[in-house]
């Protein structure tokens, strides 16, 4: 059985640096190198067992979702990711589970060339809390707060996989490997969201639902939004397993890890463009209006109010 710093010594062992990280895992804090010219964008997301994933997760997947979650908010700003920490609370010290967890989360590290850098671990329910952080060209981070009146709205990807997979998990049914790859490995949209400057005005991870994330977009930039629901796109997984209203509800409720982003209709055809080189779906589901507020509607153009628009931690 291991202890506290042969856990530490264990994950050291295996990760990788890059040339910014002067000191890293092994020191009580690390020293970092930001390139000159750019600002530094740090954020940071919290894994509980059995709340931000079932228990029976994979230890691989938990480790790949910890980091992908993290990964996601620093593509909503446009950053190029560059380092990150974990820390690991767990009951007991279990070698394989941590390999294992381990494996998933660098997984998805070497992908985007961002170096675990330090941490910390202790005894308590299983959970995960990492801060990754990334950079961007002075001045060129994507906001929250810069919708205008007249912008498309869009999102990546297909939504509501992921809900439909958590749904299905925790009724006791099995549900297809597509689906449940979307709930326990997201694709964060690293890519897109630093191609979108100079193309997008605002952009957010929808990884509490579309229709709540768009909302704090909406009054960051104090506008209101008009969307479409028989525009959100879905996989033909999803459709297979829910028709219409109950889609919607499952597409809103969050778990996506997609990028919902405000442009100029005057940018579609370069969005266009951008949706083919990078291979990623982008759909047109609304339009940024005046006043505030956030407004659904169905094909025939009938107001629509769910029961649920999003996920929260203390609702």
């Amino acid at each position: 059985m291991s202890g506290e710093f042969d856990l530490i010594s264990r994950i050291a062992a295996r990760v990788s640096s890059r040339p910014d990280v002067v000191l890293g895992i092994g020191d009580d804090g690390a020293i970092l190198r930001p390139p000159a010219g750019h600002d530094l964008v740090v954020v940071t997301d919290t894994l509980n067992s059995g709340v931000h994933f079932p228990e029976q997760t994979a230890a691989c997947d938990v480790g790949w979702k910890a980091l992908a979650v993290n990964l996601s908010d620093l593509a909503a700003m446009g950053a190029t990711p560059a380092w990150c920490t974990l820390a690991l609370s767990l009951p007991q010290p279990d070698d394989v589970w941590l390999d294992a967890c381990i494996d998933g989360f660098l997984a998805l590290a070497a992908q985007h060339d961002i170096a675990l850098v330090g941490g910390d671990t202790t005894r308590g329910p299983l959970s995960l809390t990492v801060t990754a952080c990334g950079f961007v060209a002075a001045g060129t981070a994507l906001h929250r707060d810069a919708a205008k009146v007249g912008d498309d709205i869009w999102v990546s990807g297909t939504l509501g996989d992921a809900a439909l997979a958590l749904r299905e998990a925790l009724q006791g049914r099995s549900c297809s490997d597509e689906l449940r790859w979307r709930l326990d490995r997201p694709t964060p949209r690293c890519a897109l969201g630093q191609s979108l400057a100079g193309i997008a005005h605002a952009c957010i991870d929808i990884s509490d639902g579309v229709l709540q994330d768009l909302g704090h977009v909406c009054d960051a930039s104090g506008v209101g939004a008009e969307v479409r629901l028989d525009a959100l796109p879905a996989s033909d997984a999803l459709v297979a397993h829910v028709a219409d209203a109950g889609r919607w509800r499952l597409q809103s409720a969050g778990d996506d890890y997609e990028l919902c982003f405000t442009a100029d209709p005057m940018k579609r055809d370069a969005l266009a463009v951008l949706s083919d080189s990078l291979d990623v779906r982008l759909t047109r589901i609304g339009s940024i209006v005046g006043g505030g507020g956030m407004r659904a509607f169905d094909a025939d153009g009938i107001e629509v109010h769910l029961q649920s628009s999003g996920y929260e931690h203390f609702g």
